[in-house]
């Protein structure tokens, strides 16, 4: 088994981050419009450049991998349980219901995932499909059903949808970054690597967001509120990687190796993209925010568990 230490090593700069954000938030430091100037960089500016980096580098057929079949049902699995109990248990609008299915099955595969790949499956090649899969499939249906979701009028909806790739840094980015690399282009070295530079600030720059948003949370949670993120948290850290596993091991009988880079990806935490998405669309950040800090702590001990359990004998 791993020593955990490793483990520690790759989740303190999200601890460290977070905790930066609540020491600026109480002490003042950048004023009360702080969070939403932020905010609204990650999403508009830093994300959008750190997507179209990624995707214009990353070879497109490594998306056909027979192991994201697993990987994939167990985000399907997640995002539909987490969608249906903020539909009919927790009575949630549209939008609000698109947050809960993605806080539910979207993970922290950037920031989180590379270190902890490496240092429990040795290297981190499995993390680059599941990037794409996420960026490439799961963030466009989110943030149609989001666009939707927040749409008053019933006949503006559609045309919202047709020009959403044109409206959205996130779309866009991607879709640029997707074709370029089938295109086999490459940015200039300075342009691409002020890029790079640019896109390095998103991670930490949304998790000090997340930090921010914890000192001006209500200090008092309602049961319906424990409740939902109880089941967010379980449903991300429990279901998501027992589902991958049975499939991966039952239906497509992956090798060892295979499977254990299948489950730690799926164990792996909900991602602060979650929090900056409900921020941008003006939803209650309440579900994502608690999502991510409590599933990044039920991780730390689900991950070392799958380590455990697939590589003890």
């Amino acid at each position: 088994m791993h020593s955990l230490q490793p483990l520690l090593s790759a989740f303190a700069p999200i601890w460290l981050l977070t905790a930066v954000g609540y020491l600026v938030s109480r002490t003042g430091l950048l004023g009360e419009q702080a969070e939403s100037v932020l905010g609204k960089f990650v999403f508009h500016v830093a994300m959008p450049a750190a997507l179209f980096s990624m995707l214009a580098k990353a070879p497109l057929g490594s998306f056909a991998n027979p192991s994201m079949l697993a990987f994939a049902a167990g985000t399907l699995a997640a995002g539909l349980l987490g969608w249906s109990a903020a539909r009919w248990l927790f009575g949630r609008g549209p939008a609000d219901q698109a947050i809960a299915g993605m806080a539910a099955g979207y993970v922290n595969s950037a920031n989180l995932g590379i270190p902890v790949a490496v240092q429990v499956l040795g290297n981190a090649s499995f993390i680059g499909p599941v990037l794409l899969f996420q960026v490439l499939l799961v963030t466009p249906v989110i943030l149609a059903l989001l666009d939707a979701g927040t749409s008053r009028a019933e006949g503006r909806r559609m045309a919202r949808l047709v020009r959403l790739p044109l409206r959205n840094p996130i779309i866009l980015a991607s879709a640029l970054g997707v074709a370029c690399s089938a295109a086999g282009l490459r940015l200039p070295g300075a342009l691409g690597h002020s890029c790079d530079v640019l896109g390095s600030a998103g991670v930490p720059t949304a998790l000090i967001t997340l930090g921010m948003s914890l000192h001006a949370r209500p200090a008092a949670e309602g049961g319906v509120r424990r409740a939902e993120v109880g089941l967010s948290v379980l449903v991300k850290g429990l279901v998501q990687p027992l589902v991958a596993f049975a499939v991966g091991s039952l239906l497509l009988h992956l090798p060892t190796h295979q499977l254990l880079a299948v489950v730690v990806c799926s164990a792996l935490p909900t991602a602060q993209n979650v929090f900056v998405y409900a921020r941008q669309y003006d939803l209650s950040t309440a579900l994502p925010r608690e999502s991510v800090l409590f599933s990044t702590l039920l991780s730390m001990v689900t991950l070392s568990g799958v380590d455990w359990a697939l590589t003890a004998h």
